[in-house]
């Protein structure tokens, strides 16, 4: 869905995220203010479908390509296809319009707009058919291997995307309100990013993949993240 709209001759942000198992595309003011946000069922059809649904949700919000000031692309956790797709696309797009990309956690970004929802302070994410992943603000996610339920700390409140009966129900319903606020959220915390580094960070921006490279393990839990720089 899309909603809101934009004067094209104003400057604007882009904010993308392939993550999870719903594309989110935003656009917003450089401020972070966001002024229409799409979201769609991602299926496996990210390389063909992206690309050409950034350009028509850039026309449904008259945004001029030449008016982008930057770009924001959610980093993960999330699986290989989709986050590869989604940041391959993200640092074309920059490189070839010259304009600066900065990257956020989507989990952190999920776990922010939570709390501007119905709350929540400890995101589950899947990482393959049976291990998750779990993410606190401020902290490296920890993978959670199949069978192992998280350790909350007293007063902490669980939510989950994309994890349908393998987590409790009121957890997904506060992850799915988390989802619904994650395009706006991305555009404020990249908005803020741009400012603090107005060069990008094109060259450098790897994604977090939830499965671990052939050979690695986890230290103490922590997931060894996959890093590919391209």
């Amino acid at each position: 869905m899309s909603d809101g709209g934009h004067d094209g001759r104003r400057p604007a942000i882009l904010a993308i995220d392939t993550a999870t198992t719903r594309v989110v595309i935003a656009t917003g003011s450089p401020d972070g203010t966001a002024d229409g946000v799409s979201t769609w069922v991602a299926g496996y059809r990210h390389g063909e479908t992206l690309l050409p649904s950034i350009g028509r949700i850039l026309g449904e919000q008259n945004v001029r390509r030449s008016r982008l000031r930057g770009i924001v692309v959610g980093t993960g956790p999330g699986a290989f296809t989709g986050l590869r797709v989604g940041m391959a696309t993200a640092k074309g797009l920059a490189h070839c319009l010259g304009i600066p990309l900065v990257g956020v956690s989507t989990g952190e970004a999920l776990l922010a707009a939570a709390t501007a929802a119905a709350g929540g302070d400890v995101l589950l994410l899947p990482a393959g058919p049976s291990d998750r992943v779990l993410v606190r603000a401020g902290a490296a996610p920890r993978l959670l291997p199949g069978g192992t339920d998280p350790d909350l700390a007293p007063g902490e409140v669980l939510l989950a995307v994309d994890l349908e009966d393998r987590a409790p129900a009121d957890a997904l319903v506060r992850g799915e309100a988390a989802r619904d606020g994650l395009g706006a959220t991305l555009l404020r915390l990249g908005a803020a990013a741009l400012q603090a580094d107005p060069a990008g960070v094109l060259a450098t921006l790897v994604p977090e993949y939830v499965t671990l490279p052939r050979g690695a393990q986890p230290t103490d839990g922590t997931v060894e993240w996959s890093r590919d720089p391209r």
